[in-house]
């Protein structure tokens, strides 16, 4: 056996303790971390580094605060829904705050002490008011830049003129086509009566007072009323048989109010006359529009006043309850003027504002795109998915939900001629909002007109019920409309 030498051992002792080294620092793939895994190479540890570095950081999810007035669900937990269905559409993380009381109330508070919406859903004359306020962000070179919201299929170019301003810019972008009220009424009882729909003042008297007399709902009783109203909303109807416009109207330079004039009075005259015959409902001057509506929902008065769009729900109310009635709900025109013409309300627009404070009015126009493309559209009408209405092979029908909420959901008609309801329009709104379109114009209110409000309800109403002559309750009106600089 040959002898190792003192050098060579001493070789062989460095090249082990060499190879532990080795090995404790992870050179060998075969290596371990002190737990019990394998280390990466350097090669590897190189190229995790750089993937990690060239993957882009996580994004903040998009959020805006709204106010609504009536886009939304229905009731409370159906609005979770809907934002939650809004979200899942858009990526976008919404709360809508929906008031229940008058939204006036809640918002106007909140904006003067600084609270920040991103978006708000309000009528034309609100947005007068925050206009005067300050409050609007101008949306002309937004629109302009959006694809979507510049088409004139989406939203035709002749609208916009409704939505400027004193300074000739747009502050709002449509949630919907607004329509325009009209005398609503029982056709079924035109019909089982064989009579004519009526043109003039004298014609709707003798209408209305068929109704009253002539038992149209067949029960033998002396229970129905010609004509219900929820105070002065919505007479416009019957005051153009008079030639008298709701609103402010300048003549000769001044602020006028027909209904406080002269003109108005035979129609205030009018309305006395059927309340002493017991046409008209007795309690029309303390209805809201809810009492009104259950009146002729069921069967105790043959007509009222109110939305073209409620033509349809009131039609679909009644065959949800039974298919097979003979409800009929019908627009008319209104009363015919002295000079042949006729007057009609058109609904003021409502629209999208985004605030000047808004935290992220990119996003704000991105929710507003969406709601005026088919995937908005579809939740402004129909409603949620699997909720209101579910599709299967294209196919989409309606759950009970969804035809008990009328295909309403904030939107029940829009101006995208690019997308087409599937179930098409509620009965008798196609023909009402054809009225609508040819007939109707808009009225000129205001910040003030809350004020004018009462003074006009105050001896408006009193003049109706015969409570005051007519003529009187309207020098009352002009008296104080001047008084409170409300007129010129």
């Amino acid at each position: 056996m040959l002898k190792k030498s003192p050098k060579l051992t001493s070789t062989l002792l460095l090249l082990a303790s060499l190879s532990v080294v080795a090995a404790g620092c992870g050179g060998s793939t075969e290596g371990t971390n002190g737990e019990g895994t394998a280390s990466p190479s350097p090669s590897e540890a190189a190229s995790a580094a750089a993937t990690a570095s060239a993957k882009p950081p996580e994004q903040k999810q998009k959020q805006l605060r709204m106010m609504v007035g009536v886009i939304g669900g229905k009731t409370a937990e159906e609005h979770e829904l809907f934002q939650k269905e809004v979200e899942r559409l858009t990526g976008i993380k919404v709360t809508m705050e929906k008031p229940s009381g008058n939204m006036n109330d809640k918002l106007l508070p909140a904006i003067s002490s600084g609270e920040k919406y991103d978006l708000i859903q309000v009528d034309k004359p609100l947005m007068e008011i925050l206009y005067d306020q300050g409050v609007l962000m101008p949306l002309d070179d937004r629109i302009k830049g959006s694809s979507v919201i510049s088409d004139a299929a989406v939203f035709p170019a002749a609208e916009w003129d409704q939505v400027k301003m004193k300074d000739g810019k747009v502050y709002g972008i449509f949630t919907k086509f607004q329509g325009g009220t009209m005398p609503t009424v029982r056709q079924d009882w035109m019909d089982k009566l064989n009579l004519k729909d009526p043109k003039s003042l004298d014609d709707y008297y003798n209408v209305l007072k068929a109704f009253k007399e002539k038992d149209p709902d067949g029960n033998g009783k002396d229970d129905t009323y010609g004509l219900s109203t929820a105070g002065l909303y919505e007479i416009q109807g019957f005051m153009s048989g008079a030639g008298v416009k709701a609103g402010y109207v300048m003549k000769d330079g001044k602020r006028t109010i027909p209904y406080a004039t002269e003109a108005a009075v035979p129609v205030y005259e009018w309305f006395a006359k059927l309340y002493k015959e017991g046409i008209l409902d007795p309690n029309f001057a303390t209805n809201d529009s809810g009492k009104m509506r259950d009146l002729f929902l069921t069967d105790r008065v043959g007509m009222v006043t109110y939305w073209d769009a409620w033509v349809g729900m009131f039609n679909n109310t009644r065959q949800q309850q039974d298919p097979n009635t003979s409800f009929r709900a019908k627009g008319l025109l209104p009363a015919e003027g002295p000079d042949g013409k006729i007057i009609m309300r058109r609904g003021d627009p409502n629209v999208w504002i985004i605030p000047v404070n808004s935290p992220d009015p990119a996003t704000a126009m991105e929710f507003i795109e969406f709601w005026s493309t088919e995937k908005g559209n579809i939740l402004g009408t129909l409603g949620i998915a699997e909720h209101d209405f579910t599709v299967k092979d294209g196919k989409y029908e309606l759950t009970q939900t969804g035809k008990d909420h009328s295909m309403d959901h904030g939107s029940p008609f829009i101006y995208n001629t690019k997308w087409q309801n599937p179930f098409g329009l509620l009965p008798g709104v196609k023909e009402a909002q054809e009225l609508v379109k040819k007939h109707a114009t808009l009225e000129t209110t205001g910040a003030n007109w809350k004020e004018v409000e009462k003074i006009l309800n105050n001896y408006a109403l009193q003049a109706m019920q015969g409570k005051l002559p007519a003529a009187d309750a309207v020098k009352k009106m002009n008296d104080e409309l001047k008084a409170a600089k409300l007129i010129d």
